[in-house]
């Protein structure tokens, strides 16, 4: 079986180096908490759940694929994905092995407040803030630039909502936006450089023309 090479100390010098930047930015990110309350909680939450295992992103990226009209944005979406997941998930965090901000006692009494929300695996860097900057990147590098910023403001409330509720250090989601947005870039790139045959192939013309063939058949 392959063993992750580990990465000792690098945990620890994360922790002191950022301290101060983390604590300061998860007090403020919390005062959402002391305006919203329960439903704060809950839009955090959801955000956050659209980012579970990326299943949601990865499943968008598979819808365009399907279509020639969005098939660039799929294609490079779902490079991105599998490339910050194979970074992120498979290598980096158990590499770094840096333990959940709520293990600790300055965070734990604001991780209690939000919902206490349990991850099983190390936090650095941010596996849901790594997948929506993957996913979002191309989606604003290859989109129409009046709309396709929101894209990143999609990515941002997820880095957000990840902080609110306590599962992650600040620097936890500034390194998943990071392996993120390069992934992004890797993918889009590539997506650029695919045969223009690959865009031009119609799926749902070629069904079209093998039902004809059927009926014709029959």
């Amino acid at each position: 079986m392959f063993a992750i090479p580990v990465m000792p100390g690098v945990a620890d010098w994360i922790n002191t180096v950022f301290a101060g930047f983390d604590q300061s930015v998860t007090l403020l990110i919390h005062k959402l908490y002391e305006l919203g309350g329960d439903v704060m909680t809950a839009v955090m939450s959801f955000i956050s759940l659209l980012g579970m295992k990326g299943a949601f992103l990865i499943a968008l990226s598979l819808v365009l694929l399907f279509f020639k009209k969005t098939r660039r944005f799929g294609t490079a979406m779902s490079i991105g994905l599998f490339l910050g997941a194979v970074l992120v998930n498979l290598y980096l965090k158990d590499a770094i092995a840096r333990p959940r901000p709520y293990t600790l006692d300055f965070y734990k009494a604001l991780w209690e407040q939000v919902g206490q929300h349990v991850e099983s695996d190390f936090c650095f860097p941010s596996g849901h803030t790594n997948a929506a900057f993957a996913a979002m990147v191309p989606v604003f590098m290859l989109g129409k630039k009046k709309w396709s910023w929101l894209a990143l403001v999609f990515g941002v409330l997820m880095g957000i909502s990840r902080i609110y509720l306590v599962v992650h250090f600040p620097s936890d989601v500034v390194g998943g936006m990071i392996t993120g947005t390069l992934a992004g870039m890797i993918g889009t790139i590539i997506a650029i450089l695919l045969p223009r045959g690959w865009y031009r192939w119609d799926l749902l013309k070629k069904k079209d023309e093998d039902k004809e063939c059927l009926d014709s058949a029959s």
